[in-house]
């Protein structure tokens, strides 16, 4: 498995940002990252199944991406709009 430099990059600022926000109390700020961590690593994980020849375990993982990008924007709006 090679992840692209920008992936793990991302993975990385995304985990080190929740844990902030952790610390700090703010657990809806926390969520909302979280929600984008999880988007950002099954995406990739979707690309290196596709890659590894795992066509089903890709589609269930590029799926589950899709939830958790859905889960963010809805997150995002209940803490803009609250």
């Amino acid at each position: 498995m090679k992840f692209s430099k920008g992936t793990v990059i991302g993975v990385v600022l995304l985990g080190v940002v929740t844990l902030f926000f952790v610390v700090r109390g703010q657990l809806d700020l926390a969520i909302l990252t979280m929600m984008a961590l999880f988007t950002l690593s099954n995406a990739s994980r979707a690309k290196s199944f596709k890659e590894q020849g795992f066509d089903r375990e890709s589609k269930w993982m590029r799926y589950l991406s899709i939830l958790f990008a859905i889960s963010f924007f809805v997150v995002l709006f209940l803490i803009l709009f609250k």
